[in-house]
């Protein structure tokens, strides 16, 4: 049997043991505690960085509330996320046929509208005329010297930056008589819209040169010729710039195109009846011609000579 004293030693030995699990656990605890409150909080770490990604998408998607009509910026262009829009020259064909155009014949019919400018066919102008000399024929048209001298000056308003140059006139004096006339000049302003100012010689087929000034109408004519078109260089013309004119037409002259390596090419027109190529292209290569009633004549083996008449053998037809 335990003695007494064994027993209490027993008894003492155990007490010891659970204090020191008591406290070795309480230390656990604190230890555990004081580790789990330095340990980053990971709810509110993921938190942050969940709004920071959505915010993120909300800066780089696109705004649901903006219109699709294009919007105008400062310099007219339209912004990037506006619907594109077609423009006149996008909804319009164009009016003339690219380089890979399939081969015309010489005479076509344009496509295009009418191109007669103030001077129209089948219209009567209502005017004076007047009489000017007119030396040896030339103009400001340039045709040079004529031969026949049965020619007028256009009022400036009607020439209309030399469209008029070439047109064949048939004018009518309030007495009956008439006379056909070509317009190789201008008449500048005093000239009024409708007034004619003929040489003396054409004058003379209608009135007494002494009566100076006389009511007429007057109209569009297309003549009976056998002449053919013929066309010439400016003086200076060369690959890098160029002037063309066409002499001898039956039907004023609306339009004159050159060939060129991006297609046909419209050329400016002059108030002294020259079509420019500033840049020289087309220059030396084939040319287009169109008269006011629409009908196209192209011209081919034409060489850039300046100053130099060549004849085309072509004319465009009667009205």
């Amino acid at each position: 049997m335990k003695t007494a004293r064994q027993a209490a030693r027993q008894r003492r030995r155990r007490r010891r043991l659970i204090l020191g699990s008591t406290v070795a656990v309480t230390a656990a605890g604190v230890i555990a505690y004081l580790v789990m409150g330095l340990l980053p909080d990971r709810k509110e770490e993921t938190g942050p960085a969940t709004s920071a990604r959505v915010e993120t998408t909300r800066v780089t998607a696109a705004p649901t509330s903006q219109p699709r009509a294009s919007t105008p910026t400062a310099t007219g262009t339209p912004s990037a996320t506006a619907t594109p829009r077609p423009t006149a020259s996008e909804t319009t064909a164009p009016a003339r046929p690219s380089a890979t155009a399939t081969p015309q014949s010489p005479r076509t019919a344009s496509t295009t509208a009418t191109p007669a400018g103030r001077i129209r066919p089948g219209t009567t102008y209502t005017g004076v005329a007047t009489a000017y000399e007119a030396e040896d024929g030339n103009g400001a048209c340039l045709f040079g010297p004529s031969p026949d001298l049965m020619i007028a000056a256009m009022n400036a308003t009607d020439y209309e930056t030399s469209r008029a140059c070439g047109a064949y006139v048939l004018v009518r004096a309030a007495n009956g008589k008439s006379i056909t006339v070509r317009i190789t000049n201008e008449c500048p302003l005093p000239c009024a819209p409708g007034q004619l100012d003929l040489s003396q010689e054409a004058f003379a087929e209608l009135a007494d040169l002494e009566a100076g000034r006389i009511p007429i109408t007057w109209q569009l004519l297309s003549p009976e010729t056998s002449d053919t078109i013929s066309i010439r260089y400016k003086t200076g013309s060369s690959p890098y710039w160029c002037g063309i004119q066409a002499i001898g037409h039956r039907n004023p002259v609306a339009r004159l195109e050159v060939k060129t390596e991006g297609g046909w090419r419209q050329l400016p027109r002059t108030e002294y009846n020259y079509f420019l190529s500033a840049d020289g292209s087309g220059c030396g290569n084939s040319i287009r011609i169109t008269d006011i009633y629409g009908e196209r004549l192209t011209v081919t083996g034409i060489a850039l000579r300046p100053d130099v008449v060549q004849s085309t053998g072509l004319q465009f037809v009667r009205h």
